[in-house]
């Protein structure tokens, strides 16, 4: 079987700018050029090639369950959590108890967040276990 590497995430979302400024001062996500069309959506480099891509769509509604999620990892965690009180960016555990961490069985501490469209977004720090 051939190999296969992650190329990148793909939201709805209602506005596109609004977004873009959530992932910019919460992750410091750059924004790239769309390479692939003309159109309205926008790219977001979140590191190693990988992207986020936004696609603008005003209709419909964006209130994924808890388990619909994507995780980035980080290696200070708990530096990432100060940065989201100084930001006024609510998180919380899995069970949803507000604005605190969870540590996993396998010693991983990780925390969830909203994006304006509602979309979960998993940080942990289980780049640790990578390195």
């Amino acid at each position: 079987m051939q190999g296969f590497q992650f190329n990148h995430i793909a939201v709805a979302v209602k506005n596109v700018n609004e977004t873009i400024a959530f992932y910019q001062k919460v992750f410091g996500f750059e924004e790239i050029e769309n390479t692939a069309s003309n159109s309205k959506t926008r790219w977001l480099s979140i590191g190693n090639g990988k992207e986020l891509h936004l696609i603008p769509r005003q209709k419909g509604n964006t209130s994924p369950i808890k388990e619909i999620h994507f995780a980035l990892a980080t290696p200070n965690i708990d530096l990432f959590v100060e940065h989201l009180c100084l930001l006024k960016i609510p998180y919380s555990d899995w069970h949803g108890a507000t604005n605190k961490v969870h540590v996993r069985k396998d010693g991983i501490k990780q925390i969830y967040l909203q994006d304006p469209d509602n979309y979960w977004i998993e940080v942990n720090n289980a780049i640790l276990k990578s390195t």
